[in-house]
């Protein structure tokens, strides 16, 4: 499989704050990522990192075989970086039609295919963005991302504050947008079993570096690391 994204050596942050260090990895076409560690330790930097929303203090960003360590965030969601933040960013005031389409790029990710992968936004496609329930605008968040048609998806705790039927909900979709579509994905999570039987490769931040790489499935079995860098359990 060609190779989608490398990280190479890239130190980033905020301002004068340095929160990554050094940090490499890659990621092949259809391939999954899950990005892990305890709170504070550069996770959500690094996605901000490859959509181009930190200041870089040194190394570079490859996307789809170009460097794009200089690109602006809109260039490289041009190229096909699809971003759902923390904070959703859906349009409140619109319907989620109305989200969708403004979006829109032409590609299988259109507003049918996104409504038959999230039946509750189908029931729900003329209400406006501020009406939905959280979960309603996390569903939201993703398929707007998705209408883009990009090449990798980057999911910032897309379960953060949920219901467990609501994740459970977004688990499924997520599996079936990673295995079965075939979509790239980083997904960034705090609870590392809600996530690893999604991905296919795991890393583990740890004071914005690159602490442990394996596969997700090895992690998941690995109680050792999960207690030591993440202080849970396998189980």
């Amino acid at each position: 499989m060609a190779e989608l994204l490398a990280l190479e050596a890239l130190c980033a942050g905020y301002g004068e704050a340095t929160v990554l260090r050094d940090v490499s990895l890659s990621l092949a076409e259809g391939r999954s990522l899950a990005l892990l560690g305890r709170n504070g330790v550069g996770k959500t930097t690094l996605i901000n990192s490859i959509v181009g929303v930190t200041r870089r203090f040194g190394g570079r960003v490859r996307f789809d075989g170009r460097d794009v360590t200089l690109w602006r965030p809109e260039k490289r969601a041009q190229a096909g970086v699809g971003w759902v933040p923390q904070e959703r960013n859906i349009f409140r005031s619109l319907t989620v039609d109305e989200n969708l389409d403004v979006v829109a790029r032409p590609g299988k990710w259109d507003a049918r295919a996104v409504y038959a992968m999230f039946p509750r936004l189908a029931e729900r496609r003329r209400h406006l963005g501020w009406q939905l329930s959280g979960g309603e605008q996390q569903m939201l968040a993703i398929g707007r991302a998705l209408a883009l048609n990009p090449k990798l998806l980057l999911l910032d705790e897309p379960t953060e504050g949920l219901a467990p039927i609501i994740v459970e909900e977004l688990l499924a979709a997520l599996t079936r947008i990673i295995r079965h579509e075939g979509v790239s994905a980083i997904i960034v999570e705090q609870h590392a079993q809600t996530i690893l039987g999604v991905t296919d490769e795991a890393i583990i931040l740890e004071r914005g570096a690159v602490a442990h790489a394996a596969s997700s499935a090895d992690l998941a079995r690995d109680e050792a690391a999960l207690e030591r860098f993440l202080g849970v359990g396998g189980g």
